[in-house]
């Protein structure tokens, strides 16, 4: 597995965006059996951080959209808030999902269910963030790769954001994938989303909730049942994520803005495996910050 922290760290997307011009910033590959079942195909997640890639994504999106009846005329958000993922096989990308973070400007999903999205605003220390842009087209099993993006941006959001809520809008048919497979719950009933020309559910899924559903089901693959959460990284996988991400940053960040990028670039990866992995226990359990000789930081384990 590889995952480049570099990559995912947003001081450094403007660097990645030059020197992957045309396929963005590599995130992540998987490998997983292919459509026969007696070969072996992969997936690499990147960020659409560059024209080359968006433009592909944009493709996806517009192509899958319009075979939905949803228009053709789609494009994925530019915000500063909004970072935009993909999915590709074989050099074509088959998945796109965009996160966006709450800002003044709102979320998309406020254009139809505002007075809904306000109630969770005004719970004290809430920070909301939705799912949106959302295609993905494999004619090979899908969960597995479903897993990965989203845990992917599982592992992005944590790090970056802090966010509370989630949310994501649906056509109504779709309601009880989300249920079953992410642990979402529907907010209020269905409206007409204007954007789409077709009716949209809200759905809402706390945060805090996506982790103890990793600890629970990850790895556990079929044997889990249903649930999207037992194809997500295994502990073990993840911390290996994690820790080739903390010496990747290191390497990365040493030749962009000097010690003051290296430490805060750190200081957030490290933040996240304290506060979201350590606390659960086992691998990362003991994890601790350490500094040598400042101001490099490094990562200790008891």
């Amino acid at each position: 597995m590889f995952l480049s922290w570099g990559s995912l760290h947003p001081d450094a997307r403007k660097r990645n965006s030059a020197r992957d011009a045309r396929t963005g910033a590599k995130l992540h590959t998987i490998r997983l059996p292919d459509q026969s079942g007696t070969g072996q195909d992969s997936m690499t997640i990147r960020l659409a951080d560059c024209d080359g890639q968006r433009n592909r994504a944009n493709m996806l999106l517009k192509r899958m959209y319009s075979w939905r009846g949803y228009g053709a005329d789609h494009e994925l958000p530019s915000a500063p808030n909004c970072v935009t993922f993909t999915a590709s096989s074989q050099a074509e990308v088959i998945g796109t999902l965009t996160l966006a973070v709450d800002s003044s400007a709102g979320l998309a999903a406020d254009r139809t269910f505002k007075d809904e999205i306000e109630k969770f605003r005004k719970a004290p220390g809430a920070r909301l963030c939705e799912l949106t842009k959302f295609a993905f087209d494999t004619s090979t099993p899908a969960r597995p790769r479903l897993a990965a993006l989203f845990h992917i941006i599982f592992i992005y959001g944590s790090m970056h954001y802090d966010c509370t809520d989630l949310f994501i809008e649906v056509n109504p048919r779709h309601s009880r994938f989300y249920e079953v497979m992410l642990g979402f719950t529907r907010v209020g009933t269905p409206r007409m989303n204007v954007s789409v020309n077709a009716p949209a559910q809200l759905m809402w899924l706390n945060v805090g909730d996506i982790r103890r559903q990793i600890d629970k089901h990850a790895g556990a693959g079929r044997e889990a049942g249903r649930s999207l959460y037992a194809h997500f990284f295994s502990a073990k996988e993840e911390q290996g994520i994690y820790g080739r991400l903390t010496e990747m940053v290191r390497a990365q960040t040493a030749d962009t803005r000097g010690v003051g990028s290296r430490d805060g670039a750190l200081a957030d990866g490290l933040g996240y495996a304290q506060k979201i992995l350590a606390p659960k226990g086992g691998l990362l359990a003991g994890l601790r910050l350490r500094r040598r000789n400042a101001p490099t930081l490094e990562l200790a384990t008891t």
